[in-house]
């Protein structure tokens, strides 16, 4: 055995290892990036509160007496709804991920329960998106406080319990709220990491020279794979929802809307793997540079991670990304059926997909 060969070989090896940017990539920036998100998240200590929307309908002492124990967590901001309008309403027209709803007869009915053991039990109603770890962590806080009430009136049996509502529809399981999110991924990633890829392949190789000499401009070559895309991508999603709803008996509703904003997800996301390759000399690079933009995006956009319990500054970042948006959009119309809010968040996505589209257009030279 030679040692020297050994080395040699290692030396070789490490020399074409380092060339592959892709591998680089992953093998060095991608920890350092993760590192860098999750402690900008969790490990600073100065993790924002959470903000719980609250419908109190009692006037009693007992419902104040859950919100002073709520309160007294540090973990939550209450913000008050109006008792005038209707909460499962207002619930789908804000697309929020949990709200605490107490009635009117909360309080009259832990009196009732002081003295006479067969009460009915007081009940709490807590709506929430299950698959949000906001809604666990709330969940936690709003149980400790019903708990703690019921301690602090030293009595044996409970007087008040919380009830959990989904926030949607009735029968929604936690895939029909995961499924937004995956759809936001697959577009994205499809998408930009195909046409990065597909741009510096034909840059490298030539292609793009022999496309000048043809009669296709430049944005109708990228139109074409727009369109592409756009008839991939909804097949993919159809798939999907096909699958997910044999075997996870899913319920989630694809809307007219929800195939324009696949459009919309394939224009922008086509449009900037094309920007990113005006910038890319080789096809090695291609995919290290895709994933240096596009893994920030996947957890800076709430698709992974609720960004609720991020610091300030970063929830301000994510407001800068258009697959926050594009997300925002796919859950407000599929799981909540408020197209209202999702054609607010569309028209961001295509103001910044033709901000994309023509930059790209005009930036990409077919005659390098």
């Amino acid at each position: 055995m030679s040692v020297s060969r050994i080395l040699a070989e290692v030396k070789s090896y490490g020399k074409q290892y380092m060339r592959n940017r892709s591998a680089a990539f992953f093998t060095f920036a991608f920890p350092v990036l993760m590192i860098l998100i999750f402690g900008a998240m969790f490990g600073s200590g100065s993790i924002s509160k959470v903000t719980v929307q609250v419908q109190n309908q009692d006037a009693g002492q007992y419902s104040q007496a859950i919100l002073d124990l709520m309160n007294r967590t540090t973990m939550v901001t209450i913000k008050m709804v109006s008792p005038e309008v209707d909460l499962t309403d207002y619930i789908k027209e804000k697309s929020l991920d949990v709200a605490l709803y107490i009635p009117a007869n909360f309080s009259e009915l832990i009196s009732q329960g002081t003295m006479n053991a067969t009460a009915v039990i007081a009940q709490l109603t807590l709506y929430g998106d299950p698959s949000q770890s906001i809604f666990g962590t709330v969940a936690s806080i709003v149980g400790q406080a019903v708990m703690q009430l019921n301690y602090n009136m030293a009595h044996a049996r409970p007087l008040a319990e919380m009830e959990v509502k989904h926030v949607a529809a009735e029968g929604y399981s936690m895939m029909d709220y995961f499924l937004p999110g995956v759809v936001g991924i697959t577009v994205m990633t499809n998408a930009m990491y195909s046409m990065t890829a597909v741009c510096a392949s034909q840059r490298s190789k030539g292609y793009s020279k022999m496309l000048a000499t043809t009669l296709l401009r430049k944005d109708e070559w990228l139109i074409s794979k727009f369109l592409f895309y756009t008839i991939m991508l909804i097949l993919s999603l159809v798939l999907t929802y096909v699958v997910g709803s044999i075997v996870f008996d899913m319920h989630s509703t694809l809307t007219p809307m929800t195939f324009l904003l696949i459009a919309a997800g394939a224009f922008v996301f086509t449009s900037l793997g094309m920007l990113l390759g005006t910038v890319i000399k080789d096809a090695e690079s291609a995919n290290a540079v895709a994933s240096a933009i596009g893994f920030p995006m996947m957890f800076l956009s709430g698709a992974f991670f609720p960004l609720e319990v991020a610091p300030s500054w970063l929830q301000l970042i994510s407001k800068g990304i258009p697959l926050t948006y594009f997300n925002d959009a796919l859950r407000d119309t599929m799981v909540f059926g408020n197209d209202m809010s999702a054609l607010t968040n569309l028209a961001v996505v295509g103001v910044v997909g033709i901000v994309v589209f023509v930059l790209a257009s005009r930036l990409m030279s077919w005659k390098e």
